[in-house]
């Protein structure tokens, strides 16, 4: 089904992630660790792809909604371990890292539901989000979403939606598996989560959440890079 498809109800599985602290390297910036204000669609993907082992067994088509918060963001330093011009390991030395603070991260999956609350429960890989020390806390739900539109919130909006607010981000929607090829898409994301706009051709929770599915980040969607 799609946003425009005629008012109803379906089915939907809740992934509700927690974690004391995440962090999400903007790759637009070299050199600090500066981090995006939510994760992009190729994170979230990216956990998803661990709980089923690995991308080979995750649907192409595969789409979610999801809405982000954190409730406070700071700064501390980590070791970061350089390469020199040949590749091989630096001296290691302190860098400042940008993190945000008590995060809670909402997924609704639409299609396969116990499939992924199986692959959910019992993960072939540890969930993480962001870094791969940031594990995560998780609890699931099975709920109801509505074919009508609803309020923006905290939701992570695609572009070509109308009457959105918030900062205007630039994330990878997908990357190929050797990471030598990413597809961009431009977001909207309110670091508040109280924009009080109505998303017209959005989902939406019974507690009137806007849910608006993603384009799958699987790098099955990529298309192939051009030859040399």
């Amino acid at each position: 089904m799609t946003p425009d498809s005629p008012q109803g109800e379906r089915d939907a599985l809740e992934v509700t992630v927690t974690a004391p602290v995440v962090s999400f390297r903007d790759p637009l910036y070299s050199g600090v660790q500066v981090t995006l204000p939510c994760p992009a669609p190729t994170t979230v993907g990216g956990m998803l792809a661990a709980a089923a082992g690995d991308w080979d067994e995750v649907d192409p088509d595969l789409t979610f909604a999801m809405t982000f918060h954190a409730r406070g963001r700071g700064t501390d330093l980590e070791t970061y371990h350089p390469l020199d011009a040949s590749g091989r390991k630096a001296t290691p030395a302190p860098r400042q890292r940008e993190f945000l603070a008590d995060a809670t991260l909402r997924l609704w999956l639409f299609d396969d539901l116990e499939l992924w609350r199986a692959r959910l429960r019992r993960p072939r890989w540890p969930l993480r989000l962001g870094r791969s020390q940031d594990l995560v806390g998780l609890s699931l739900r099975q709920t109801t979403v509505l074919e009508q539109p609803g309020i923006q919130g905290p939701a992570i909006v695609p572009d070509g939606y109308d009457n959105v607010v918030g900062t205007p981000l630039r994330l990878p929607a997908a990357v190929s598996v050797d990471r030598g090829h990413t597809r961009w898409g431009s977001f909207r994301f309110d670091t508040t989560g109280r924009a009080q706009a109505q998303v017209l051709g959005s989902w939406s929770t019974p507690q009137g959440q806007a849910l608006i599915p993603l384009g799958s980040p699987h790098p099955a969607t990529l298309a192939a890079p051009p030859s040399i």
